[in-house]
C-alpha cells in the first residue's frame, strides 16, 4: 500500500506540472503563470513563467488580513543572551513595512541589492522580508565575519560573490549581547578598501 508521502511523491515526478499548479493554489499571486514549467529552453527551466508575488506579501501580510494577526509568527530564542522574543504577524509585519520605508526612501527599489551584515537577530528575519517588500535583492553576511571576508563579499568580482549593494544593513554590535561596544560602522565603511 502507497503512503501518504511515496504518493505525494510519485504525482510530483510523474505530472510536475499538474502538481505544483495544485500546490501553488496556496499562496496569493499578484499575477497568475502563463505556464506552469517552461521547458522551451532546456536546461534553463522556469518555474511559473510570467507569474508575480511578494513573498513579504505571503509570509506575513495575507496572516493578518486573514485574521491572524495576534498570532505568533516568529520566535527568537538566543542561547547567548537567554532571551525569548515573539513577534505576532501584525507587529512583524508593522516592522517590516517600517524599514521597507525607510529602503525606499534611501532609494532602494525593485532589484536593487541590499547587504545584511548582522549576527542571528530578529533584524536580521526583518531586513530580509523588507527587502522582499520592496523588490530588492538581499544578500546575508553573517555578522561575525571580519572586515576582510565583509570586503571581498561586498566588492570582489573575481570570487563570483560579489554584491555590490546599494545599501547596507547593519547591526550595532559583532553579537547579539552587544549594544554599542563594537560598532560595526568603522568595520563596514573601511572594509572595501581592504579587498
Amino acid at each position: 500500500m502507497t503512503t501518504g508521502y511515496a504518493e505525494t511523491y510519485r504525482r510530483s515526478i510523474e505530472r510536475p506540472g499538474e502538481f505544483w499548479a495544485e500546490a501553488a493554489e496556496a499562496i496569493d499571486w499578484e499575477r497568475r503563470w502563463d505556464r506552469v514549467l517552461d521547458t522551451s529552453r532546456p536546461p534553463f527551466y522556469r518555474w511559473f513563467a510570467g507569474a508575480q508575488l511578494n513573498t513579504c506579501w505571503n509570509a506575513l501580510d495575507r496572516h493578518v488580513a486573514a485574521g491572524q494577526g495576534e498570532r505568533v509568527a516568529l520566535i527568537w530564542d538566543s542561547p547567548v543572551t537567554e532571551q525569548v522574543q515573539r513577534f505576532t504577524y501584525r507587529q512583524l509585519r508593522d516592522e517590516v513595512a517600517r524599514l521597507a520605508g525607510v529602503l525606499a526612501d534611501l532609494g532602494v527599489g525593485k532589484g536593487d541589492r541590499v547587504q545584511i551584515y548582522m549576527p542571528m537577530v530578529p533584524e536580521a528575519a526583518i531586513a530580509m522580508l523588507a527587502c522582499a517588500r520592496i523588490g530588492a535583492v538581499h544578500s546575508v553576511v553573517f555578522g561575525g565575519f571580519a572586515a576582510h571576508e565583509l570586503a571581498t563579499r561586498t566588492t570582489t568580482p573575481s570570487r563570483g560573490s560579489s554584491c555590490r549593494p546599494r545599501a547596507a544593513s547593519r547591526s550595532t554590535g559583532s553579537s547579539p549581547t552587544s549594544r554599542c561596544s563594537t560598532p560595526q560602522s568603522p568595520r563596514r565603511e573601511r572594509s572595501p578598501s581592504i579587498a
